[in-house]
């Protein structure tokens, strides 16, 4: 039964998205169970200039489980050339649902070297996950909904930042 609840605990926590299943918590949150859920959307995380081929994103960076566990969550609005990038602490085949995210936004499941395999619709406030297809994710961008067909950005599209690959800044640091 132990290892049954640790199984469960890490799935919670290496699920992904806007909102995730609940994780321990640092900031303002409500008790369900043994977990903490967040209650209001968290402060802007650092951020990071990201290319995706000419376009550019300032974006904020989730690398903790709490920064992930909450993403879009309680955000009213989101500038068109900003996003979320959620590190995943190995690849997965992640998920990513909408619960208490009131913006519709759209998600680039990401291989370990940086390119897109997969873009994802997410429906406002929808709880439903939206599953990839990939065992091979290692980063989710959160965009809003719509930026990646408006700006030209197809699956197979290299994601570089101002420091270097994606690899080079996050996975190198392991």
């Amino acid at each position: 039964m132990k290892s049954f609840v640790a199984m469960m605990l890490a799935a919670a926590v290496f699920l992904g998205g806007c909102a995730k299943r609940p994780a321990p918590a640092t900031g303002p949150e409500e008790t369900h169970g043994e977990f903490l859920v967040p209650t209001v959307a968290q402060g802007k995380l650092p951020t990071i200039k990201l290319w995706l081929g000419s376009e550019e994103l300032d974006t904020e960076v989730a690398l903790t489980t709490m920064q992930q566990a909450t993403g879009m969550m309680f955000r009213t609005n989101m500038p068109e050339n900003t996003a979320m990038l959620f590190v995943r602490p190995q690849p997965e085949q992640s998920s990513f649902w909408m619960t208490n995210c009131p913006l519709p936004l759209e998600a680039a499941y990401i291989d370990p070297e940086g390119s897109i395999l997969e873009l994802h619709e997410l429906k406002a406030n929808d709880p439903t996950a939206v599953v990839a297809q990939s065992h091979n994710v290692q980063y989710v961008l959160e965009a809003n909904s719509g930026w990646f067909e408006r700006h030209h950005i197809p699956a197979g599209t290299l994601i570089t930042t101002e420091h270097g690959s994606l690899p080079e800044i996050f996975l190198r640091r392991r």
